[in-house]
């Protein structure tokens, strides 16, 4: 008995070792499609590098399914006759999730009978095939993996070339010198509102985002001359795409970090017709606690927020594919008067209780038909809202009203377009669409005027105005080494009919293997701020006007000229020059130094009447980028760029923009160290360096004998803070268990505590000035769980 009790004790111990030595194994599958006309490729062959004899074929409707790869970094291999190779490498396999992959081919204009390896489209390059110049891609899992990115879409893109923030308490993408409010958000080919929290019309930033990394695939960052799908931007373009969740299995997610207490899942409707859902709801972690009753050093400005991404993709045999998407986040804060919390200083230097609420949602429908192989069309369907409530109260104020300042906007936006695309064949291709934006308004703000004491309503409409847009672009593959493509953009504004007509075109040559050079060059418009239009004055016979209600569109002609070299499959340096021409920016009919230019990375819009569109500004730069994909563990990423923002307001003299810091320097970089076969841990750094933001000195007399904040407006911008540096370090622990993954992070970010000026500070009675500095040394601590 006791021999046979030994025995057993013998195999349970070695299944037990066996168990736990077991390499950990998980699916990867995806589907495979033409590049150009966006169909499904049947026939294409699948591997993982090391794995030959895993090989899959794409079925009839382009899906394949690799069974038992083992997790860690691997490499995939698409290839198809006719078609470029593509190589995706760096795939992270983990225990808890399947990998679903989404891949373009290319076809061949001369073709052979065997498959020609070429590496695919690189990261570098934007997924969107018409956009040759000035954009790259937007990887989840460099935004996920960079040091003082918070898992932020934006933060994470102002590490590219060409872009910084305006300041550590805000996410606003500064892009060449140009104002943030010239930036577009897209999602699934629809635009959309600010998709922050704490946001205002107009504005395109916000303290923390609404985005969710964990519910976006790959997407496209452009940051000039971008192709004529994309219109009513001067500055750049984030178009941005989320995945489909998995039609086969469900799966979960658990996170808690610096954006919140997350919970996501995602799954299958119907696994016959492979529909699926996918959705992710997040609340404020510094809210909670604070519920719980413990203290985070926020002193009563709690920042409560939430918000849902979801989206519901359903494919049919013959009706083509619907997909549902939407975005929501409500958000509110409250700043006591006397709490050393409030950083908002006020004109006459009275204190005033803060309350600030927003909310934002966007719900959109998707449907694409394919009429035949090479011909398809995409329906969109959306409604998005936005609503923003802002006032200020006197503190211990003896008058039944206490309202300091009220502000509340309401836009409700409907939205329709189709986009019919058509490849003729593998050197020609036709896209056009037609978009229509019809916006409903409710704007009201009430203040009191610098050196009154009597609340005044400064706006108060309610309007309906719509934005119809159409574009078409022609792409044209000379060969396999030289394409280009020639658009055009239109866009009508009813409130006044503006209209503007935008040629654009792009050229991208790959002279030798691994170098390449690339051209753009276009006109872009886009509508003043909203509220901006509906600004009211009383003229001479006493009544309410609209002075600013026939501004025309503000214009950018662009172009920009790009070199690309790979090294290696790893390292590439990019060099791109850039100038920009702006004209009918919005400046005040009175000699002044003011424009709109200036305007768009705070949370309000100069309340400025009288407007015209006499102003102008010019941008231009060089760019240099070195990147070091990740491969055995190491990356790194170096960004410089030097640049030159001026404008000119109805004075007629040039100035440096509020933006024009001269020069921004980012210095990325991180490795992983595996520890076994389920466990690695990884450090990552960020040193940033840009020069100091531009300011307007006070008027110390002047500011004395009015009793409120006046600035010395004739030298507008003709001082800069001393240079910005930060620097980020980032540790981090994964491990893979039998059924689930876990991955921690502690991201210390502005390490050394540097001092890095946020806003200067005047109190007129006693002229007293003062700075409140950035964000100081902050752990931001990460706990993700997926099962």
């Amino acid at each position: 008995m006791k021999k046979i009790l030994l025995l057993l004790a013998m195999v349970f111990n070695t299944l037990s070792l066996l168990a736990q030595n077991a390499a950990l194994t998980q699916t990867v599958k995806g589907t495979v499609m033409d590049e150009q006309s966006g169909n499904v490729l049947a026939g294409a062959t699948v591997t993982i590098d090391g794995f030959g004899t895993n090989a899959g074929i794409t079925d009839s409707t382009g899906l394949f399914k690799l069974n038992s790869i083992p997790i860690g970094r691997q490499t995939l291999r698409v290839s198809l006759v006719g078609y470029d190779e593509v190589v995706i490498r760096n795939i992270e396999v983990t225990s808890s999730k399947e990998v679903m992959l989404e891949i373009k081919l290319k076809e061949r204009i001369v073709k052979m009978d065997e498959v020609i390896v070429r590496s695919g489209r690189a990261k570098n390059r934007a997924l969107n095939e018409v956009a040759v110049v000035s954009a790259r891609q937007f990887s989840v899992d460099e935004a996920v993996r960079y040091s003082g990115t918070r898992n932020d879409p934006s933060r994470m893109a102002q590490n590219f070339a060409g872009v910084s923030g305006s300041n550590d308490a805000r996410n606003d993408i500064i892009i060449r010198g140009n104002s943030p409010s010239g930036v577009l958000w897209r999602m699934e080919g629809i635009d959309i509102p600010n998709p922050n929290h704490y946001s205002t019309l107009g504005s395109t930033g916000g303290p923390v985002t609404i985005l969710n990394t964990n519910t976006l695939k790959n997407s496209d960052f452009i940051t000039s001359a971008f192709p004529s799908q994309y219109g009513n931007a001067v500055a750049g373009v984030f178009d941005l795409r989320m995945r489909n969740g998995n039609n086969e299995k469900y799966e979960f997610l658990g996170q808690m970090g610096f954006n919140g207490f997350e919970f996501g899942v995602e799954g299958p409707l119907n696994r016959d017709s492979k529909s699926s859902f996918l959705v992710n709801y997040r609340y404020s972690l510094v809210a909670v606690i604070q519920k719980l009753g413990l203290s985070v050093g926020t002193g009563s400005a709690t920042p409560y927020y939430q918000d849902i991404n979801f989206k519901v993709n359903i494919p049919t045999k013959k009706a083509g594919t619907f997909s549902l998407f939407g975005l929501g986040g409500e958000s509110h804060i409250r700043f006591e008067a006397v709490d050393e919390d409030n950083l908002y200083s006020t004109p006459d230097g009275s204190l005033r209780e803060r309350t600030f609420r927003s909310l934002t949602g966007v719900a959109g429908l998707t449907h694409q038909y394919f009429f035949n192989s090479n011909t398809s069309g995409r329906l969109m369907l959306a409604v998005s809202g936005f609503d923003s409530k802002y006032r200020e109260d006197f503190y211990n104020s003896t008058k039944p009203d206490r309202t300091a300042f009220y502000k509340k906007n309401t836009q409700v936006k409907y939205s329709a377009g189709y986009t019919l695309n058509k490849k003729f064949n593998s050197k020609n291709q036709l896209t056009a669409g037609v978009v229509a934006d019809f916006n409903k308004l409710n704007l009201r703000n009430d203040y009191i005027p610098d050196g009154d004491s009597v609340l005044t309503t400064f706006f108060d409409s309610k309007k309906n105005t719509a934005l119809v847009r159409e574009f078409a672009n022609f792409s044209h593959r000379f060969s396999d080494k030289l394409s280009s493509n020639i658009g055009i953009y239109h866009q009508l504004f009813t409130l006044n009919s503006s209209q503007s007509v935008e040629p654009r075109w792009n050229l991208r040559y790959q002279f030798r293997r691994n170098q390449s050079v690339s051209f753009g060059a276009g006109l872009h418009s886009q509508t003043q701020p909203l509220e901006v239009y509906f600004y009211e004055t009383k003229n001479g016979n006493g009544q309410t006007v609209l002075t600013n209600k026939e501004l025309d569109f503000v214009k950018s002609a662009q172009g920009a000229l790009g070199y690309d070299i790979n090294f290696s499959k790893h390292l590439r340096l990019k060099a791109e020059l850039y100038g920009q021409y702006i004209y009918n920016a919005a400046v005040e009919k009175s000699a002044s130094s003011f424009s709109m230019l200036n305007a768009g990375a705070d949370f309000y819009f100069p309340d400025k009447t009288n407007l015209v569109n006499d102003g102008k500004g010019y941008n231009y730069g060089i760019e240099l980028t070195l990147e070091r994909f990740l491969d055995k563990g190491l990356y790194y990423l170096i960004t410089v760029s030097i640049f030159e923002s001026k404008y000119k307001g109805s004075d007629n003299i040039w100035r440096n923009t509020v933006f024009n810091s001269n020069y921004v320097m980012n210095f990325l970089g991180g490795k992983e160290f595996q520890l076994n076969k389920k466990s690695s841990v990884g450090i990552d750094t960020k040193i940033a360096v840009t020069g100091g933001q531009r300011y307007t000195a006070f008027d110390l007399p002047a500011s004395a004998v009015a009793g409120y904040v006046v600035f010395k407006e004739n030298e507008a911008y003709s001082l800069q803070n001393d240079i910005y540096l930060r620097w980020d370090v980032k540790l981090s622990y994964n491990r893979n268990g039998k059924k689930a993954t876990q991955k921690w992070y502690v991201d210390l970010q502005n390490a050394t505590n540097r001092d890095n000026i946020y806003i200067r500070t005047l109190t007129p009675k006693t002229g007293k000035t003062g700075v409140i500095n950035q964000i100081g040394f902050f752990p931001n601590i990460n706990y993700v769980i997926t099962f």
